[in-house]
């Protein structure tokens, strides 16, 4: 096997690549990574500190690339079939975006405010934060909601009318969200709520939460 993904399975980014692979029918191997501190040795493949990092040991020996928008680019190159980019410039460009998107709004605003305090405090021997997470719920995550509520509309998928980045992108952040317990409002999101539904049941998604469910028992939460 020639693929191998650092990092962390409850990280959003990690689950990100590894749906991506998945839905490619890429084999691959994940080797964990705590980044609280990193290893020495992962400074070296990854300068920011972060996960997840690619090596494919078809590229040669150190053959390494980090950061999830940066490993599915490479990805989509590499394994043409199917394609989970929009050909169409433009449709191409929304694909970017709600990745941006997701990868900075929602991830720095459902990470830091609700699966932080609820879920990482609680692996790290510490109480919850709900006082944090419920604030984060009732005060920040609403305008988001709504959003995508809207964009989303009566579609099943993002962009371009096929499952692909945008829609990984997306429901990743959301799965962390569920983890902690929380989820947006059915009655007030409903057309997200039924996209989510639909995403997060895939085959290449279900996999990673159920094991990432397994791994939270084990410390507890369920």
């Amino acid at each position: 096997m020639t693929l191998t993904v650092y990092g962390a399975s409850l990280s959003p980014f990690v689950r990100k690549v590894r749906v991506f692979l998945a839905e490619k029918g890429q084999d691959y191997t994940l080797e964990q990574v705590n980044i609280f501190p990193p290893p020495d040795w992962f400074l070296e493949i990854s300068p920011l500190k972060r996960i997840p990092v690619l090596r494919d040991d078809s590229e040669g020996a150190d053959a390494t690339l980090p950061d999830s928008s940066a490993i599915c680019g490479y990805l989509e190159k590499k394994f043409a079939s199917p394609a989970l980019y929009p050909s169409e410039p433009f449709q191409y460009g929304k694909a970017l975006w709600y990745e941006e998107y997701a990868d900075s709004e929602l991830a720095g605003n459902i990470g830091m405010g609700t699966f932080r305090p609820m879920i990482v405090n609680r692996m790290m021997g510490k109480e919850p934060d709900r006082e944090t997470a419920e604030k984060t719920v009732a005060e920040k995550l609403p305008r988001y909601f709504g959003w995508l509520d809207k964009e989303i509309g009566n579609k099943d998928f993002l962009v371009g009318g096929a499952f692909g980045i945008a829609d990984i992108s997306v429901a990743t952040q959301f799965a962390n969200f569920a983890h902690t317990g929380f989820a947006p409002d059915a009655k007030a999101y409903p057309n997200l709520t039924r996209y989510l539904a639909a995403i997060l049941a895939r085959p290449s998604f279900a996999a990673c939460i159920e094991e990432e469910t397994a791994l939270l028992k084990k410390f507890g939460i369920e």
